[in-house]
């Protein structure tokens, strides 16, 4: 990823959404090195900050509500979530959650694309997102997964003014030139029930020996260690409680 801080219209925070949060900090600790930190104030209702060294560089939390799936969330900075949500309908997306105010830190919201990927928005107060990427163990990438790539395209360039480049197989985004993520079309290898969705992926120093890692406290490693040509070595994962993440090479940048 070409951006090394949160920028409007730019990823700038993803969270997992999980049915087992201690054993989750657990997994997390042991694959990247995270200190977690959980918010003491009860209407923070156990909302935990992943650190590195005193950088925060993710979140985890306790399911909110029963239909909410146990999954990775990217979050996206705005400068008004409000006029961010208004952008949302009128470009053909959803809304699942109305803005709201999180303390003293921001204001978000939770949304789906045209294609039913469900991804957040962050107005930023006083606090705007990780505060490192790129580096082993913070975030590195981020990936759309859908079935409806075109209007993907056109989706994202009116909410967010991202670019789009036409070339090749993997289309990737990018803000004023600066790469962050791509998209893949989800055809038949993928089965019916996965939805489309947001994909993060984080940065270690070596892809093998993070999957062997992963398995061996308890994940799944669905996608093996490959090369991306002309592009990074990557592997995709799912936690023990069913959260799918991708990892890549700290050395090759996107």
């Amino acid at each position: 990823m070409e951006l090394e801080r949160p920028v409007t219209g730019g990823p700038c925070w993803t969270e997992l959404g999980t049915s087992d949060l201690e054993a989750a900090e657990r997994f997390y600790t042991e694959l990247f090195g995270w200190r977690p930190e959980t918010d003491p104030r009860q209407e923070a209702g156990g909302y935990t900050v992943a650190h590195l060294g005193d950088v925060a560089v993710a979140a985890l939390a306790p399911l909110y509500q029963e239909p909410q799936p146990v999954a990775w969330n990217v979050s996206f900075a705005v400068r008004d979530a409000d006029a961010a949500v208004v952008a949302v309908r009128a470009a053909g997306g959803a809304v699942v959650l109305e803005p709201m105010d999180v303390f003293d830190l921001g204001r978000f919201a939770v949304v789906f694309d045209p294609g039913g990927a469900a991804f957040q928005l962050w107005q930023a107060r006083s606090f705007p997102g990780a505060g490192l990427f790129n580096a082993p163990g913070a975030l590195g990438w981020v990936e759309l997964l859908t079935r409806a790539p075109e209007r993907a395209k056109s989706f994202y360039a009116v909410v967010f003014g991202w670019n789009v480049s036409t070339g090749g197989d993997y289309p990737r985004w990018d803000i004023d030139g600066a790469g962050f993520g791509g998209m893949i079309t989800m055809d038949d290898k993928f089965p019916p029930e996965v939805p489309s969705h947001w994909l993060p992926y984080f940065t270690v120093e070596d892809v093998e020996d993070t999957a062997r890692i992963a398995t061996e406290a308890g994940g799944t490693l669905l996608m093996e260690p490959t090369t991306v040509p002309e592009g990074p070595r990557i592997a995709v994962l799912r936690d023990p409680q069913g959260a799918v993440f991708g990892v890549r090479r700290a050395e090759a940048e996107g």
